[in-house]
């Protein structure tokens, strides 16, 4: 008798952990892998984590808003690598400090879009009126000499940073872009707000434009691609 009870709850126990099993794999095959997620282990971006000194003095100089000039309104989003953010201001400050000039002083809701020019230098404002759209419809792509700065300043937007381990180039690289093959369960996806801007340095591999929850899926971005100092 007892050794038939306790042949039950072997039993018993072994049943419910292949149903707590086969309940987690089905939440992993539903959950939408495209939504906001941060916790992705992977390779996203320049390491610097055997520099903590560096690591450091970025965060500090990235929370003095030194680096402001007079722009305001929005800060650098939890994405974005304060390191090559803080390296590549020193390295490139003229650019740098007309680009949050030029943010401070202009009505970027009433601006027309199209392509301005930042009086004297060579920068190019890209003010995109624009669409969130399928996952599956938008490219990743990263670039060599060029910073991507954005920053949606109404509505949206929906932004990926693709694993660099399991990323693979789908194309022949072109002045100045190159796409990716990618696992989407491995990529990391931010929404953003009016608070904050993101950059993409040469080493996060980015997928912009991406559909999101909301129900308006219309946004409105600037897009300003700094020179990529060596």
């Amino acid at each position: 008798m007892k050794k038939n009870y306790l042949y039950l709850i072997k039993s018993f126990m072994a049943c419910a952990l292949l149903c707590s099993a086969a309940y987690a794999q089905a939440q992993t095959k539903t959950k939408d892998l495209s939504k906001p997620q941060t916790q992705v282990k992977g390779y996203y971006t320049q390491y610097y984590g055997n520099q903590p000194e560096l690591i450091k003095k970025a965060q500090q100089w990235a929370e003095s808003g030194e680096w402001r000039n007079g722009f305001v309104k929005a800060k650098p989003h939890s994405s974005v690598n304060l390191v090559d953010f803080y390296l590549q201001y020193q390295k490139n400050p003229a650019q740098w400090k007309a680009l949050f000039e030029y943010l401070s002083h202009t009505d970027l809701l009433a601006i027309s879009k199209g392509k301005h020019k930042i009086p004297g230098t060579q920068l190019v404002v890209s003010v995109e009126d624009s669409q969130n759209g399928p996952l599956a419809k938008r490219r990743s792509e990263s670039h060599n000499h060029h910073i991507d700065f954005q920053y949606v300043v109404k509505g949206t937007e929906r932004f990926g940073i693709i694993d660099h381990y399991t990323s693979i180039p789908n194309s022949k690289y072109r002045p100045d872009v190159i796409h990716y093959d990618y696992q989407v369960e491995k990529a990391r996806f931010y929404d953003s707000n009016p608070d904050e801007f993101f950059i993409f340095f040469p080493r996060d591999w980015h997928i912009a434009k991406v559909e999101n929850d909301t129900n308006d899926q219309q946004i409105r971005v600037i897009v300003i691609k700094v020179d990529y100092m060596d």
